[in-house]
């Protein structure tokens, strides 16, 4: 992980030139490299979330790694989200004003200790409706829903009130 020196505000950070895998925590640019298993579940939940919006059009949409704007000193880089149509940014923004209704954080050694704390605590107070940490060293996903925290493991089935029918086996996700 590297960290920068200086602080940066929200709009410098989003005036510089793009750098893949960083984002902006309490005004430090923090760099992650994810490894090959990260990419792998960060993708496979992306594309199972995707599948179920296009199965039901009209419902918002589901991506992945996009500047998320969460306040002057917050630019966040969430692995996969979905949003409801109703907040869907609009075709040419080039970010998110405030967090997606889903947002979905797979551990990097480099970002984790953010994830489980300041990150998931500034997506709640901003009003995501769940946070999902998958923790690739314990194979289990912690599930944030307003007051309400799950830990789920290999057996069980990963689902939430925003995509109602999605299920997801998560001994088939860790499997990877």
């Amino acid at each position: 992980m590297v960290v920068t020196e200086r602080r940066l505000t929200a709009e410098q950070y989003l005036a510089l030139p793009p750098e893949p895998n960083t984002q902006l925590i309490d005004g430090e640019v923090v760099v992650n490299d994810p490894s090959l298993r990260h990419q792998r579940i960060s993708f496979a939940l992306a594309r199972r979330i995707d599948a179920w919006v296009l199965d039901h059009p009209g419902v918002g949409e589901a991506g992945i790694g996009c500047n998320i704007l969460m306040d002057e000193r917050n630019v966040f880089v969430p692995d996969a989200w979905f949003v409801a149509e109703a907040r869907r940014p609009g075709r040419d923004a080039g970010v998110f004003a405030g967090p997606p209704d889903l947002v979905i954080e797979v551990r990097s050694p480099s970002t984790w200790r953010y994830d489980v704390g300041r990150t998931r605590a500034a997506y709640q107070r901003a009003g995501a409706a769940e946070v999902w940490l998958v923790d690739t060293e314990s194979d289990t996903v912690l599930v944030f829903r307003g007051d309400e925290a799950l830990e789920l493991g290999a057996g069980s089935e990963l689902t939430t009130p925003l995509l109602p029918g999605l299920a997801i086996d998560l001994a088939d996700l860790f499997d990877r």
